[in-house]
């Protein structure tokens, strides 16, 4: 997405995919790949992430974490700048408040942006909140965000 004049533009979304199958070391790789070609393929400006926060499982917090750094290391290698941002803030640069549902973030994240249709996915819907989070929060254009 970027920002146009006074608006954001959504210009494309969607998720990496990995096997299911193979050693995660293996599949970090896939990650990691997978991100340097939406790099390569959409040469962002500037990388926002959403804060790591304590999920109920914490095995689901370590695979985060991990899944995290990956993306760090990519931005890194590419020299581009990480912005980090707090759930809570994105949701209510979306929403309005900080303690919306991930149904109200979807519904409201394709709306401001001009999507034809919904996030296929959870995941989608938190990377679109994050990056129309940061771009709410710069001044002048940005270019494109990943």
């Amino acid at each position: 997405m970027e920002k146009r004049g006074s608006g954001v533009a959504w210009l494309d979304s969607g998720v990496i995919r990995v096997g299911a199958g193979g050693s995660r070391p293996e599949r970090l790789a896939q990650l990691k790949q997978g991100i340097d070609e939406v790099i390569a393929n959409h040469r962002p400006g500037v990388v926002a992430v959403e804060r790591i926060f304590m999920a109920r499982n914490p095995r689901s917090t370590l695979v985060l974490g991990e899944a995290r750094g990956v993306l760090l290391l990519a931005a890194a290698e590419a020299g581009l700048p990480v912005r980090e941002y707090a759930p809570r803030e994105v949701k209510m640069s979306v929403v309005g408040t900080g303690s919306a549902n991930k149904s109200q973030v979807a519904s409201m994240i394709s709306a401001l942006i001009g999507m034809q249709r919904a996030p296929a996915t959870e995941d989608e819907t938190d990377a679109l909140a994050v990056a129309f989070c940061h771009l709410l929060r710069v001044s002048g254009p940005v270019g494109r965000l990943t």
